[in-house]
């Protein structure tokens, strides 16, 4: 049986190399191609007619859109509706490629570093940016809490400026530790189902717990899967708040 790592191998389906850098198309390049087109094919689907009294796709992609809406709402303002599409393609993209990745032999492309790490660089490039265009300056501000006193400045600047270049790196590892967490400790459990079964009677009794713990940790990588997606694009909605509102 494959070891519990081998699922998050990245394998080239069509090779690829181009001045030396290798731009295969791989396992992790096709989900995530599946994941947009899934995506995609989804809201298509919900929005073909757009009735009035909506029916049950059109209500799932209302209920996803109000959902990030308010969200974004919630966190950053009314201003920070103009930030929507990009919040929305995030929790899509993330939440559409957890569930995949809960399908049998299927890859989980969040549980792979650099691609959430792409998705956490991507927020933070658009915060600073659109900061440092919005307010020059005076986005600075958002490393000098309000209340502080002048004298403690020299030690809580250095705090807050590491703060803020760390966002990347604790955006992207949430996500990524936790799917790969889960899905380890999901193939450990499976696997002890597997093994059992084989030692005959008594092991298929011996199973049993195994196996429950399977259908539980099964329930609890789901749940995991839409947590994460909003975690990520709550976050984000935080992040992009200090874009808008630097001076806290």
């Amino acid at each position: 049986m494959a070891g519990p790592i081998q699922q998050f191998e990245i394998k080239p389906l069509i090779p690829l190399e181009i001045g030396g850098v290798d731009l295969s198309f791989t396992n992790a390049s096709a989900y995530m191609v599946l994941t947009v087109a899934t995506a995609t094919g989804f809201l298509l689907l919900a929005t073909r007619r757009g009735s009035l009294v909506p029916g049950r796709w059109q209500m799932s992609a209302e209920l996803v859109y109000d959902f990030i809406a308010r969200t974004l709402r919630s966190n950053a303002g009314e201003q920070g509706m103009r930030f929507f599409p990009l919040v929305f393609s995030l929790f899509t993209f993330i939440l559409v490629a957890n569930l995949i990745g809960m399908f049998p032999y299927a890859f989980t492309v969040t549980s792979q570093l650099i691609v959430t790490f792409a998705l956490a660089i991507t927020v933070f490039t658009t915060v600073t940016l659109y900061g440092l265009f919005r307010h020059g300056a005076g986005f600075l501000r958002l490393f000098v809490p309000s209340g502080v006193p002048l004298v403690l400045t020299p030690i809580i600047v250095p705090i807050e400026v590491m703060s803020y270049f760390s966002r990347p790196v604790s955006h992207s590892v949430r996500l990524f530790a936790v799917m790969l967490a889960g899905h380890i400790t999901l193939k450990v459990f499976a696997g002890f189902v597997a093994s059992m079964t084989g030692l005959g009677t008594l092991g298929v009794l011996g199973a049993i717990l195994p196996f429950a713990m399977t259908v539980a940790l099964t329930a609890l990588e789901i749940l995991m899967a839409v947590i994460q997606a909003y975690v990520f694009a709550m976050l984000t909605c935080m992040y992009l708040n200090d874009a808008l509102h630097p001076s806290h």
